[in-house]
């Protein structure tokens, strides 16, 4: 005899819940998964009616369903949101090109404006050109800082008050295992938090899919039909992440529950008495936020263009900087391209320009 839902026992159980181990039915499964949702947002107040937001969409599962669960439950629960879709294209031959084509469908299929934003408009390189410079040991880190500081870029032009992005559980399980690994005090206090307020002119962004299970979010996707790229970027298979997700995923092999755990474990983190931890403020380049006087993509970038790509990823790199003044001075260098795309720091409206997304020329 088939096993009935334990929700609603009428109904055929057609699946068995990662996160709770329930043997549910299908329209179930849809009812609690969006509810949960809903839930995890208006208990934790992620938006203000009239907010406009900014979704970051790369065409894989995560984003995929969070438009679609945002645009229902807004319609449904009448957030008064202004939805809008935002990608960023690194510029990855035979990955991203591809992925964005599904993004495109999206944007027809949810009737949701889309805005794209590359990094070779923004920085004069593409990830391809990066991994010829760098290989494919450092790449994610290049990948990830100008991806963060790309989205708010994008969010600025859009006019966007507020940025989701799909991590999910096991991302930021996955993220307190890393920063747990690499001792990394100051991020393993935040990583875990649902949302980053919108502090000195940045925009506020949040994770609504905080809670939710990876596995249940490809269960809906698949049960939905929805559209969505499903292959890995070509250039993270020696990511650093790979390793932590490995490791996650044996453990919920053994204990289902260990997502949620590790997810709490970094919710109760008290940093002791007598730990320094960094002092946010503003790039002396650039305007965007930054804990030393040069953000990370300045850094990065210096690197870039000066032909010493390991300037911003190694330690030895990092002494070449001058703390104060930022990158050494080379009168045979030309001007490198953050020092070309963004404001100087010299004007201070125009590093209020960056930090705001006023009157910018991007």
């Amino acid at each position: 005899m088939a096993r009935l839902c334990e929700i609603c026992h009428r109904e055929k159980a057609v699946l068995k819940r990662p996160k709770t181990l329930q043997s549910i039915c299908r329209p179930c499964f849809y009812q609690v998964f969006e509810t949960e949702i809903h839930h995890t947002i208006t208990k934790n107040r992620l938006f203000q009616p009239g907010d406009r937001v900014a979704i970051g969409a790369s065409g894989g599962k995560d984003s995929t369903v969070l438009a679609y669960v945002l645009k229902t439950l807004n319609e449904r629960y009448q957030y008064g949101l202004h939805l809008f879709l935002l990608s960023i294209d690194e510029g990855i031959t035979g990955y991203r090109d591809d992925s964005l084509e599904t993004v495109k469908r999206n944007q027809l299929q949810y009737d949701l404006p889309l805005k794209i934003v590359s990094y070779e408009e923004l920085y004069a390189w593409t990830m391809d050109a990066i991994v010829r410079e760098v290989g494919l040991k450092n790449n994610c880190t290049f990948c990830g800082v100008f991806r963060r500081q790309a989205l708010d870029r994008g969010a600025m032009l859009l006019g966007a008050t507020h940025i989701v992005t799909g991590h999910n559980a096991d991302d930021i399980a996955e993220t307190v295992l890393m920063n747990l690994l690499r001792g990394d005090v100051a991020r393993l206090q935040r990583c875990t938090e649902i949302a980053t307020p919108g502090e000195d002119g940045c925009v506020p962004r949040s994770k609504p899919f905080k809670y939710t299970y990876e596995k249940e979010i490809v269960m809906y996707a698949y049960f939905k039909k929805l559209d969505y790229f499903s292959t890995e970027c070509i250039y993270s298979p020696n990511a650093y992440r790979g390793y932590a997700r490995a490791f996650l995923k044996d453990l919920e092999s053994i204990r289902p529950s260990s997502i949620i755990d590790i997810i709490h474990s970094g919710e109760a983190f008290q940093v002791r008495r007598g730990v320094k931890m960094p002092t946010q403020g503003f790039c002396s380049r650039c305007g965007y936020i930054s804990s030393n006087p040069l953000c990370k993509a300045c850094v990065l970038l210096e690197g870039l263009n000066r032909g010493l790509p390991k300037l911003g990823v190694s330690r030895a790199g990092l002494q070449q900087l001058d703390p104060q003044l930022g990158p050494a001075a080379d009168p045979n260098s030309p001007p490198t391209t953050a020092a070309k795309e963004y404001p100087s720091s010299s004007d201070p409206s125009a590093a209020a320009a960056v930090r705001t997304g006023k009157s910018l020329d991007w």
